[in-house]
């Protein structure tokens, strides 16, 4: 694409390159993650000063087009992923029927005492360990979101299974267990050093921390999960009806 504008134009400098980026940025290169050029380069470039091309910039970050990533540059910024809390869908079921290829980044099994919390939920001894999935997941172009579970050992879980799979459609077709009800407990938090990291965001960046509960079809715990979401990816969207 040829960086060019106008300087005769009675059309204002920041309006055309304001212009010029939303052009740039349907590149295919640039929706793949390809960092825009550098802001001193482009300004040189186009013969304006960085403040110009900055409120251009800072338009379409605005706008939620671009992300400024610290230390890297500026980027297109991908589509926002969306959760709706009255669907009840396994999340790899709820983004295939959004059309979104989910990649598993991480994926952790261990068996673990629970803590006070979980057995209590649980209603089991701390003295009895059970099973720890974690699972680091996002799109195909990075991770967006953290999972921490813990499953009741009445499932009789192995550690074999193919995780890979929808968990609950998984639960249901191997070991006949129907999650039916999800409570759940949704908050914004700081990343600590060690979800930042697997994030790929900055120590102390806004993310949505959400707990939800799962039961079976009597009304039996069976999960514990954490989901720890990166803000700048996802939004939770609550639907209610009155009746």
């Amino acid at each position: 694409m040829n960086l060019v504008i106008d300087h005769q134009s009675s059309i204002p400098l920041h309006i055309q390159v304001e212009t010029l980026l939303r052009e740039l940025i349907k590149l295919p290169e640039y929706q793949a993650g390809k960092l825009l050029p550098n802001e001193v380069d482009l300004a040189k470039k186009l013969a304006i000063s960085r403040t110009t091309l900055r409120q251009a910039i800072n338009k379409l970050v605005y706008e939620e087009l671009l992300v400024r990533k610290k230390r890297l540059g500026t980027k297109v910024a991908h589509p926002r992923m969306s959760s709706k809390s009255m669907n009840w869908l396994s999340f790899t079921q709820e983004m295939q029927a959004r059309g979104v290829q989910i990649k598993n980044y991480e994926l952790h099994i261990s068996w673990v005492y629970p803590d006070e919390p979980i057995a209590n939920f649980f209603d089991i001894r701390t003295d009895k360990k059970i099973m720890k999935l974690e699972r680091l997941r996002g799109n195909t172009q990075e991770p967006f979101v953290y999972f921490v579970s813990y499953f009741h050992p009445r499932i009789g879980l192995t550690g074999e299974e193919d995780f890979k799979k929808p968990l609950y459609e998984m639960l249901e077709q191997e070991h006949y267990v129907t999650a039916t009800l999800s409570k759940e407990e949704i908050s914004a938090r700081a990343a600590d050093k060690t979800i930042a990291a697997k994030l790929e965001i900055d120590a102390d960046s806004p993310i949505l921390f959400r707990k939800r509960f799962v039961y079976d079809q009597a009304d039996r715990p069976i999960e514990y999960n954490l989901g720890y979401y990166k803000a700048e990816s996802f939004v939770y969207t609550v639907e209610s009806r009155r009746s």
